[in-house]
């Protein structure tokens, strides 16, 4: 019988200043991939490159999160930008922090985009061709991370482009299988013991269960917890003794 396997990723990296975002140095061990903010919703060069540092030292796959230039959402606003300037924005980012990831010996493995990005591209095939082409102009060789189900995974497929379907731990979702907007009630999950259930069912159903209760199919090879969850390492070592109890293996897909 084929073992298992899933990949487990964090958005990481997104300290920036003197402002501490997530909890990085904790979480690391927990994990199989980390998603490195590019410093256009969170990060900076220094805290960006320790998180580099720490993932390598791990053996963790690195990948860039890329966003829109919204510091001051959080990367969490829609932004209207014009593809060639979105394009260049993009390139900008991914490059930046695969210079740096290569000056450690190490290779940038995919991108996924960050908040607003992320969901407008999961619905717009637009959106998703100008990350897809920001990422072929810098290397056709790194993957692209998005929302399984969604158009992004649709327009990849049509190219025949890799492509890394995600779902979420954290998260609850609407019944197009879409994630819940972060403005609604119930939007995160806390509680451990549900965030465990919502990745037992994730990943060996291949469903997940609606904020309305209804199941959904939702096939994905990575799973993100987010690192500013305040329960991230209780969640991250419940998820792990709930992998090692079902004999799944944590392993990255790149």
């Amino acid at each position: 019988m084929k073992t298992l396997q899933i990949d487990i990723n964090c958005d990481m990296g997104e300290s920036f200043g003197n402002y501490k975002i997530g909890n990085d140095e904790e979480i690391m061990p927990y994990i199989s991939s980390a998603n490195i903010a590019c410093g256009f919703h969170g990060g900076d060069p220094f805290h960006i490159e320790q998180t580099i540092k720490n993932a390598l030292k791990y053996g963790i796959s690195i990948g860039a999160h890329p966003s829109y230039p919204d510091l001051q959402g959080f990367g969490r606003r829609k932004m209207t930008i014009k593809n060639a300037e979105l394009k260049a924005i993009l390139k900008y980012q991914i490059a930046a922090v695969k210079g740096l990831v290569e000056s450690y010996g190490g290779t940038l493995k995919y991108v996924k985009p960050h908040g607003a990005l992320y969901n407008t591209a999961a619905n717009d095939a637009n959106e998703t061709y100008v990350i897809l082409e920001a990422i072929d102009e810098i290397d056709p060789k790194i993957l692209l991370m998005g929302m399984a189900g969604s158009i992004t995974e649709e327009v990849a497929k049509k190219e025949n482009i890799p492509y890394v379907a995600e779902a979420f731990a954290d998260r609850s979702y609407t019944e197009n299988g879409r994630l819940m907007s972060r403005q609604k009630n119930g939007s995160v999950l806390y509680k451990p013991n549900e965030i465990v259930e919502q990745v037992l069912s994730i990943i060996l159903e291949k469903k997940v269960k609606t904020q309305t209760g209804k199941l959904i199919n939702l096939t994905a090879q990575s799973i993100c917890i987010h690192g500013d969850n305040p329960n991230v390492i209780e969640i991250l070592k419940g998820i792990n003794d709930a992998l090692n109890l079902k004999n799944i293996l944590k392993k990255s897909f790149a």
